[in-house]
């Protein structure tokens, strides 16, 4: 099979000290074909940040070391002029206007939807005149996804998925090296809750695994307790 030149997608840096947000945030903006970084520190944000480059920042304000106001102005004084997104639980008039006027893109509250944060991230990568580059082909070893043809191959052999396989080999591969939840599967490739039943889970993997694992080296791995991640061999 032909491959394309890959393709590379912006980086957004999320910085918050709170896992859960942060991990939700993260997978959120990779599941929309983004390359994400995180740290939850203000420090680690400006170490980061100095040797990626994001494209958009998302910042959280209340962080253990520095506060984002003060992370936001050594990042500008550091020569980083992408647009920083506040994402906060502070949202009175106050703490708004000073993000705004600190040199902030824009303030979001807590709590928020995911889909709105994710808009207002694509938002900011247009007007920093940044599209988000093509991420329709998805690769770990070779094994391939193709999101446009909806199609997929293991080398040279082409797979052929249920839509409901595609969905999960899609999530599993735009997570590649992370592992995927159980509860994080059920809430993307079902979109609704099986009230604690993952039996159908492990079926949907057992099954999957016979299409694309059915030679070396395996991609698919089990995470006793949590859920699944493919990851490179070696």
């Amino acid at each position: 099979m032909a491959q394309t030149p890959g393709t590379s997608s912006p980086t957004v840096l999320v910085v918050d000290d709170e896992e859960n947000i942060s991990y939700l945030v993260s997978s959120a903006l990779r599941l929309a074909g983004l390359t994400v970084e995180a740290a939850a520190t203000g420090g680690e944000a400006l170490e980061l940040a100095a040797r990626v480059r994001p494209q958009v920042v998302v910042l959280d304000v209340m962080l253990p070391d520095l506060d984002g106001f003060e992370v936001l102005r050594r990042l500008r004084a550091g020569g980083c002029l992408a647009p920083v997104l506040f994402l906060t639980a502070r949202g009175d008039t106050a703490d708004r206007v000073r993000g705004l006027t600190s040199g902030g893109d824009d303030y979001i509250t807590k709590p928020f939807a995911l889909e709105e944060l994710v808009a207002r991230v694509h938002v900011a990568l247009r007007r920093a005149g940044t599209q988000a580059a093509p991420t329709a082909r998805h690769q770990v070893h070779d094994l391939v996804l193709d999101e446009d043809q909806h199609r997929v191959w293991r080398g040279e052999t082409e797979v052929h998925l249920t839509a409901t396989e595609f969905s999960l080999l899609r999530i599993l591969l735009t997570n590649a090296g992370r592992v995927v939840t159980r509860a994080q599967i059920l809430d993307h490739v079902w979109q609704y809750d099986f009230a604690g039943e993952t039996a159908i889970i492990e079926s949907f993997v057992s099954t999957l695994r016979k299409k694309v694992d059915g030679v070396e080296p395996k991609l698919i791995h089990t995470v006793r307790g949590v859920g699944y991640t493919v990851r490179e061999p070696g």
